[in-house]
């Protein structure tokens, strides 16, 4: 069965219009004509960002009725941003990524907050859940994208899904491992930045870390790309230099290295899904070489004691086991 283009389906060879340094330039290719050997020479060992297309084109469509068919009502934590935290300045933030409130629903519940609106109004999104003990750890397309590049080893977590309304978006940050996003449906706007311009994104300062411990990571950025305040954050010109633009629609395959700056906005009013993988860096010189992915572990250093608090305070709640599963998920 062939993934169905969705309705708001972007150009596929929609970039951003400036020229960037060749080194940095994201190439967009086939991936029936890419190698596990030229995808490793050209793109993770030297950890450079990449499009992939036509490795799913023989998957089922990941609407909404099919992953309600698949999901019906395992519950989910289901992150509640709401629309008003995009008005406000980041800097005064308390809460990023799976720092933010979430709710406990049955998939079946979301699915109906999608169909009515409400999930896009409030900006409910279901973020990073794992599929083991789901229908999906049955689906053999996102395993076979992971074969075909070579990513058979060394995998960090689990394969997660990313279920939200159009319209949301996911700020700008890093993270410190590879990664492998596959759209499933529907289609993303992902703004990207090299590792290079890390300071000129004024990332969230890590001893904030030390007082909100997992709910705020250094690896965020205080500023918004698409409507940045120069006068608070005068080096991001330079930054602007290095911006590229990228649209995943389904079947596409982003693999994205630790370390580079990225913002991924749902596009159109429909439902999107997107599924992925985090995987250990390769190859470790590249680990070991790369600042950001010690930056990220110094955040987490300077966490350890809200962790530690977090851990020791969970114990005396009427909710231990919610608690402490919530610790677990943003760990």
């Amino acid at each position: 069965m062939v993934v169905k283009q969705s309705q708001h389906q972007v150009d596929r060879d929609t970039f951003s219009s400036h020229r960037v340094p060749s080194k940095f330039a994201v190439d967009r290719v086939i991936g029936r004509s890419l190698s596990e050997q030229g995808f490793y020479q050209q793109y993770r060992k030297p950890g450079r960002p990449v499009v992939i297309s036509g490795l799913l084109d023989d998957q089922p469509d990941w609407d909404l009725d099919y992953l309600t068919q698949k999901l019906g009502d395992q519950a989910f934590p289901v992150r509640h941003y709401g629309r008003s935290r995009y008005q406000q300045d980041k800097r005064q933030w308390t809460s990023t990524g799976s720092g933010v409130k979430a709710i406990s629903l049955s998939f079946s519940n979301y699915a109906a907050l999608l169909k009515s609106g409400e999930a896009r109004d409030q900006d409910l999104y279901l973020a990073r859940c794992s599929v083991r003990n789901t229908s999906l750890e049955e689906e053999t397309g996102p395993k076979q994208v992971e074969q075909h590049l070579g990513f058979e080893k060394l995998p960090a977590t689990s394969l997660n899904v990313w279920i939200g309304p159009g319209g949301h978006t996911s700020c700008l940050h890093y993270d410190p491992m590879d990664g492998l996003l596959m759209q499933m449906h529907g289609a993303k706007r992902v703004i990207l930045f090299p590792p290079s311009q890390t300071y000129n994104l004024y990332p969230v300062p890590l001893y904030r870390q030390l007082r909100h411990g997992l709910t705020l990571r250094s690896v965020y950025s205080q500023l918004y790309p698409d409507n940045p305040d120069y006068q608070a954050f005068p080096k991001f010109r330079k930054a602007e230099m290095f911006r590229q633009e990228v649209v995943l629609n389904p079947g596409d395959v982003l693999f994205l290295p630790a370390g580079w700056w990225h913002e991924v906005s749902s596009l159109g009013d429909e439902m999107v899904c997107s599924v992925n993988r985090f995987w250990n860096v390769l190859p470790p010189s590249r680990a070991l070489t790369s600042w950001n992915k010690w930056r990220a572990h110094l955040g987490s250093f300077c966490a350890a004691p809200h962790i530690a608090w977090s851990l020791a305070t969970s114990v005396f709640k009427s909710d231990v086991e919610q608690e402490l599963r919530k610790l677990f998920q943003r760990l």
